[in-house]
């Protein structure tokens, strides 16, 4: 007995499998269909942890599996987008972790309960949209090469040049090119931003992830005005469909216009 005692005394504490993964935080009053799935393989079922007037969106997780998988990632994000067509939903970064549902409470809903219910408040019937344009490469080179007399010069001459001998002229066409395109691409996206203004909560400018990119915007924008937006955007791009190749996004969770308190979870 007794040496069973001292046996179990001594035993190493037991390994936590299970953690608690956050996607998100919404209002309390919010419910989670039963077949919300979320991050996980298989994919773990979504709940709310309540605390006040806020809610975490959470599922479990297997503490050992490593996340950052293409389909981890697909499945935060679908989460989130869903949820923002339904509700103000707060995005947390992928990847946050903490140990039980009590410890979502103390260390994430309670500390910013009423930075969280503020911001949700504010994102009340609206969601983020994503306007995302390129440059038809053919089309806007003949343009440079019709415009810039250097550009055309320089166009002419490195065809007759041997490779290395032309190196330093297609630098400077690229160059020539680049400042061109990004001419082009800052007055693009403010006729842009003066289509939509009327529409729009609040505006964010993304950087160009593609050097032919056009236009890179993301919205806040009430959802009942989702029409209102579709017709801003055929408008700026009925008179560029030779041009540009654009794409309207959304509604989805609102990442460009939150700023997460996310020290408590990780």
């Amino acid at each position: 007995m007794g040496r069973s005692a001292e046996t179990t005394e001594n035993a190493p504490p037991t390994e936590q499998t299970v953690g608690c993964y956050i996607y998100g935080v919404v209002p309390a009053e919010v419910d989670v269909d039963a077949e919300t799935q979320g991050v996980g393989d298989p994919p773990a079922q979504v709940r709310p942890v309540r605390h006040g007037k806020i809610a975490a969106l959470v599922s479990d997780i297997d503490v050992a599996r490593p996340l950052g998988t293409p389909q981890d990632l697909l499945a935060h994000q679908q989460l989130l987008d869903a949820a923002a067509a339904e509700v103000p939903v707060l995005p947390i970064r992928f990847g946050a972790v903490l140990a039980t549902p009590d410890a979502v409470v103390e260390e994430f809903l309670s500390p910013y309960h009423d930075d969280f219910l503020a911001a949700l408040v504010e994102l009340e019937g609206s969601a983020q949209y994503v306007i995302k344009g390129r440059y038809v490469e053919e089309v806007v080179l003949a343009e440079i090469l019709e415009e810039n007399p250097e550009a055309a010069s320089l166009r002419e001459e490195i065809r007759d040049m041997p490779e290395d001998a032309a190196r330093n002229h297609r630098i400077r066409l690229g160059e020539i090119i680049n400042e061109s395109i990004t001419a082009q691409r800052e007055a693009d996206t403010a006729t842009l931003l003066e289509n939509v203004e009327p529409v729009i909560v609040m505006s964010a400018d993304r950087p160009p992830s593609h050097e032919l990119d056009a236009v890179h915007l993301a919205l806040l924008v009430e959802i009942s005005r989702e029409r209102d937006l579709e017709q801003a955007v055929e408008e700026f791009a009925r008179h560029r469909t030779d041009r540009i190749k654009l794409r309207l996004l959304g509604p989805m969770a609102p990442y460009d216009f939150i700023v997460s308190q996310e020290q408590g979870a990780g």
